[in-house]
């Protein structure tokens, strides 16, 4: 399944993609992760693994960073026992001050249950990854410096 998500952000193109990279941002963004947890690596470069724990539950998926390339793209890679997810975000220059960040997540769910769960789940799914990409705007609208 393949949910991609659009926005334009008011902000230049490099400092929206440094701190949307950033893992230890994530909290401040995403109201449902508690914490980043290093494994491996330098965290946020390409190649480096950490923990993103949850708020609630115990959905904790471990993270890699596949591919780095800012202020243009970021590829990261999540799995969890049920579900692994391919995701690309990229961000364009509009103007120096507006970027259009486009969000690709590609989910593979794992065993009858996880797909299951994936089909009745597409719509939540979809909407929490929307729900994130205007969190991270609002977050980056707001607490970030204007260049």
């Amino acid at each position: 399944m393949t949910s991609r998500v659009e926005l334009n952000i008011e902000g230049g193109q490099e400092p929206l993609a440094q701190a949307f990279a950033e893992p230890r941002n994530n909290p401040a963004w995403m109201d449902d992760i508690d914490r980043i947890e290093p494994i491996s690596g330098e965290l946020g470069q390409t190649g480096s693994t950490y923990r993103i724990v949850p708020k609630r539950g115990d959905r904790v998926f471990i993270a890699r960073v596949v591919h780095r390339a800012l202020p243009a793209e970021l590829k990261l890679f999540l799995d969890s026992p049920r579900v692994s997810v391919s995701i690309t975000d990229s961000f364009q220059r509009i103007t120096d001050g507006r970027t259009k960040l486009i969000s690709e997540e590609i989910f593979t769910f794992k065993g009858i249950f996880g797909k299951v769960g994936g089909l009745l789940g597409r719509s939540a799914i979809k909407h929490a990854h929307r729900r994130h990409m205007e969190a991270f705007k609002r977050f980056a609208e707001t607490r970030l410096p204007r260049s």
